[in-house]
């Protein structure tokens, strides 16, 4: 009888395998691969080498606390003569002596998450079994029939594998963009995502079905869209989105995922205060991109937050044209959520593509706040009635604002603004750290017959304009150049009348600093002209100063318009949500750019208010630069004009491409953000 097979070592190959699979940038701490497609592990054999026909070798795989066959979570599979692609499965690759190659394959639609691994060597009727260590297994959109197969290789680098990016705020008239460290592959990203899955309350309701679920990117998403936002859970960021903020971060101070998903783990899954819709969507995008889901961080400007599914955004207004407080309906001047992409099986035929997700806690959704995933396509073509979410993010592109005005008999005069929720919907370029503009994507062109149709479909009706209407009064909201923090500027309401007969109307024209969420602060500049006369086809500007020192946190300035016509009492309204610019933050870096050689980063910034800046503060992170943040804190006040400079040391641990991303804090200067594209050398061998 031939002696028993038996198992000395074995090497899980990971350095090729990440190679292979496109994880290397996890480390090797652990073996890290994608469902679908084969990796290999080699098994050193001592007394005597395996013999085909004499010992049979299989491998049993497990994931979840109660693995089993039915759930998909376990599985037995022999060493046979070639793999399959529907189910796991294992052939022998090559053989060395007592070496052997053995080549393992999960099926494109297998479970993610971590798996034990284990070999049982027999021959004849007796046998032995080897624990071989664990893997993780991740979704594959390299693999044509995974379900999050993404055909493009430039969209996959893009969406997947690139670890930093551009996250668009500002306006609608005026985009800019601030740079974000994403780092799904920095330590410990995995384990932590991991960890988020099997906090969910779905994994502590039912572990055997939550884990059984895992294989599908529409389950895993809805998931992590969920514990993004802590409302309902043990989730990792807690809202708020007003100051003060001194038992946590304010938001703007955040520049990165990293930190903020190794707080969570750090303090025994405590939200991380705090957060806002980009941070939310950021997080989010991290998480999802580490599991191997395509994703991207979308800006809607003038997003709608319809809280009552009517598709309007009612504000009211005081007989001076003042909005009165108390409603829940905002315009967010900007609202930053994810787009995934996967198939929808759970669906009917061409709902697949991209789909939005919102970890932002706005509204409930089958009793918990998480959005989506939501096709796109479905928000374009109207379909209300799919799952998930539809209603809620067609309102947020779509919905009219509905003003009601106090009369002088305490009725209400309605004016409605149909054109301009949904403007401007933003993604950074695959790539570059341009601004791709995808609001096509979400609808038809302005006034065509299929946006016609569209709307109809969801009972909401956006008429032309009439031929009254476009000879009636007119108001648009310009600014001035150089709306740059700590400088004077101006606005002007220009006021036209496109009749023949000349017009005597009330014009009410203020400022009001603003949250990006649409939340109104003090008043900070206003005029109310009882007399204006508008002659026939004429067209008048009045200017209204004002200064950036009464801004809020996010540096935004709402002005309204509202013209009245005392005869006829028609209103037109003018609104224009104002940015103002913080200044640049300069980034040198100094020293040849070598991977494990030390470089230092000069940071400088320049004073722009009239007054001293105190406690400044740099924060410099970057995915394969820095290892974690490096801060710096300058020892004493900078004056009007003054520099705030520092000289920061640090060991880029990756070669190739990296985003080296900073952040300025001080008393009255925050969210200051700047970044440098740096390429790193290898290290020469």
């Amino acid at each position: 009888m031939a002696e028993d097979l038996d198992l000395q070592s074995w090497d899980l190959q990971c350095e090729s395998n990440h190679r292979n699979h496109r994880t290397s940038e996890m480390g090797c701490q652990q073996l890290v691969v994608r469902r679908g497609q084969p990796f290999s592990i080699t098994l050193h054999f001592v007394g005597r080498s395996y013999e085909e026909g004499l010992d049979k070798l299989s491998f049993n795989v497990e994931t979840g606390p109660c693995p089993n066959e039915v759930s998909g979570t376990k599985t037995h599979f022999p060493v046979s003569s070639s793999l399959e692609e529907a189910a796991w499965s294992s052939a022998v690759e090559s053989q060395d002596g007592a070496n052997l190659t053995v080549s393992i394959c999960s099926p494109p639609d297998a479970r993610i998450g971590r798996y034990t691994f284990t070999l049982e060597a027999s021959t004849g009727y007796q046998g032995s079994s080897f624990r071989l260590g664990e893997f993780v297994l991740l979704f594959n959109p390299w693999c044509p029939v995974d379900s999050v197969f993404l055909e493009s290789e430039e969209e996959r680098n893009e969406y997947v594998l690139t670890q930093h990016g551009h996250i668009f705020q500002g306006s609608s008239t005026f985009i800019y963009s601030i740079p974000w460290n994403f780092g799904q592959f920095e330590d410990e990203i995995l384990d932590i995502s991991l960890q988020l899955l099997d906090t969910n309350p779905k994994f502590f309701q039912n572990q055997d079905r939550d884990c059984s679920r895992r294989n599908s990117p529409v389950y895993i998403s809805r998931v992590v869209s969920a514990m993004v936002n802590c409302n309902d859970d043990q989730g990792i960021l807690f809202g708020r989105w007003k100051q003060p903020y001194d038992d946590g971060v304010s938001p703007m101070v955040w520049s990165g995922s990293v930190d903020i998903l190794q707080r969570w783990q750090k303090y025994g899954c405590q939200p991380v205060r705090y957060g806002q819709c980009w941070v939310f969507a950021a997080v989010a995008c991290t998480v999802l991109r580490c599991l191997g889901i395509p994703t991207r961080v979308i800006t809607n400007y003038n997003s709608a937050h319809d809280t009552n599914s009517n598709l309007k955004i009612e504000q009211y207004l005081d007989e001076n044209g003042k909005v009165q407080a108390g409603t829940r309906e905002y315009i967010w001047n900007f609202h930053c959520w994810v787009e995934s992409w996967m198939t929808r099986p759970d669906l009917s035929e061409g709902f697949d593509g991209w789909q939005v997700l919102d970890p932002t806690p706005q509204e409930k959704s089958e009793g918990v706040y998480c959005c989506g995933p939501t096709p796109v396509k479905a928000i374009k073509e109207g379909e209300l009635k799919l799952k998930y979410d539809v209603p809620f993010v067609f309102a947020e592109v779509n919905a009219d604002v509905v003003y009601w005005m106090l009369q002088s008999d305490s009725s209400r005069k309605k004016t409605v603004d149909s054109r301009s929720v949904g403007r401007n919907i933003s993604t950074k370029s695959v790539g570059r750290d341009s601004r791709e503009d995808v609001t096509h994507n979400y609808k038809y062109q302005e006034g065509s017959e299929e946006e016609k149709a569209v709307l109809e479909k969801a009972n909401l009706s956006k008429a032309p304009p009439t031929e009254e209407e476009e000879e009636g009064l007119k108001i648009k909201i310009k600014a001035s150049e150089g709306m740059n923090n700590g400088c004077d500027f101006d606005v002007f309401a220009v006021i036209s009348n496109k009749t023949a007969n000349e017009r005597t109307c009330r014009l009410m024209f203020g400022a009001r600093a603003a949250g990006y969420n649409g939340a109104l602060g003090p008043e900070c500049g206003r005029k109310d002209l009882l007399n204006v006369a508008l002659e026939p086809y004429a067209e008048k500007s009045v200017p209204l100063r004002k200064y950036g020192g009464c801004l809020m946190q996010d540096n935004m300035i709402k002005v309204m318009a509202l013209l009245q016509d005392y005869e006829t009492k028609e209103i037109v309204i003018g609104v224009r949500n104002i940015y103002v610019k913080n200044p640049d933050i300069r980034i040198r870096v100094l020293g040849e750019p070598v991977q494990n050689r030390k470089l230092v980063a000069e940071l400088t910034l320049t004073n722009p208010l009239p007054g001293p800046l105190s406690g400044c503060v740099f924060t410099m992170e970057g995915a394969g630069l820095t290892r974690g943040q490096k801060v710096q804190e300058l020892d004493s006040p900078v004056g009007p004009g003054e520099e705030a400079k520092v000289r920061v040391d640090f060991v880029p641990q990756q070669s190739g491409l990296r985003k080296m991303v900073v952040d300025f804090e001080s008393d009255k200067l925050t969210g200051v953000k700047g970044y440098r594209n740096v390429i790193i050398a290898p290290l020469s061998k």
